[in-house]
């Protein structure tokens, strides 16, 4: 599999003209039938936002296939696999390429950690209105020009706030999305509580231990981050919160309907670590098992 370190070598095998900034590169497909990417997978040391109206194409992201038929927003991060197959666009679109050193010194090295939607899979990508397109149309535009003009001491921070931009609204367009999608969402909560139950009513607990955010994500084919987010915009609580919550509550009815000890209670639940099931057990309940347990005999 191919690995791209550099931009220019990027761009090159692309067809695209060599990057104005070794460690930026802006993709505008205006006016062309087709954005000619490499068809075999890759990874690259890059983060990439990418906007697209597509006609026709497979895209690949992980393992994920993902037909665009909307105007849409796409944000992969460094080393992920990447395929884009035969992509035809139905009207303007735009990838900007950001080397992560580029960031270096800048806040957004770490910011840009802090928004999930780097860990998406492409069929969860950020379907925009025709408002909010217009909305990061404007600042890629800005990006353009100040990438355009010439360097000074003030253009990368220019730059950078204006991506910082695409990605602060991105997170609130995503929002807006969860809550367009309550329908969906709530008969993903649903479906995410019933996988919950029968992992323990049907010995998956036994066999394969504590149940994992990305094995529930997996059963619902969503991406762990995409899930864990869904669910904190709908219950206020993340993936893992409400695996802990049923854990805890499973706790509770053993407590109380045996005479298990606390690590007898804890094995039986998939905790290897008795004190981290206490630990636990304390966060949620407020009380650690055994002072649980006394409360309910006085």
């Amino acid at each position: 599999m191919k690995h791209f370190k550099s931009l220019s070598e990027f761009n090159r095998q692309n067809g695209f003209p060599p990057p104005e900034n070794p460690l930026l590169s802006l993709v505008e497909c205006k006016g062309l039938d087709t954005c000619s990417l490499i068809r075999e997978e890759f990874t690259s040391d890059f983060y990439a936002i990418m906007f697209k109206k597509m006609k026709s194409g497979v895209v690949l992201y992980g393992r994920t296939k993902y037909d665009h038929d909307n105007g849409s927003l796409s944000f992969i991060k460094p080393r992920q696999i990447i395929q884009l197959d035969n992509i035809e666009l139905e009207e303007n679109g735009f990838i900007i390429y950001i080397h992560e050193d580029y960031l270096n010194g800048h806040s957004l090295h770490s910011e840009i950690k802090k928004y999930g939607f780097f860990e998406y899979e492409a069929n969860e990508a950020l379907h925009l209105s025709a408002r909010e397109e217009q909305i990061i149309w404007d600042l890629f535009f800005r990006i353009q020009a100040e990438y355009n003009n010439t360097t000074d001491e003030y253009s990368r921070d220019i730059i950078l706030t204006h991506i910082d931009s695409i990605l602060k609204y991105s997170q609130r367009f995503y929002k807006r999305q969860f809550i367009n999608r309550t329908q969906l969402s709530g008969k993903t909560i649903s479906k995410f509580n019933e996988l919950l139950s029968s992992y323990f009513e049907d010995g998956q607990l036994k066999e394969n231990g504590l149940p994992t955010v990305k094995t529930m994500a997996d059963s619902l084919n969503l991406s762990p981050r995409y899930l864990s987010d869904m669910l904190r915009q709908e219950t206020g609580k993340t993936a893992i919160d409400l695996i802990h919550i049923h854990l805890i509550t499973e706790a509770k009815h053993m407590l109380q309907a045996s005479e298990n000890t606390v690590a007898e209670i804890a094995y039986h639940l998939g905790f290897e670590n008795p004190p981290y099931f206490t630990r636990l057990f304390k966060k949620e309940a407020g009380l650690t098992p055994n002072e649980y347990r006394k409360q309910l005999l006085n």
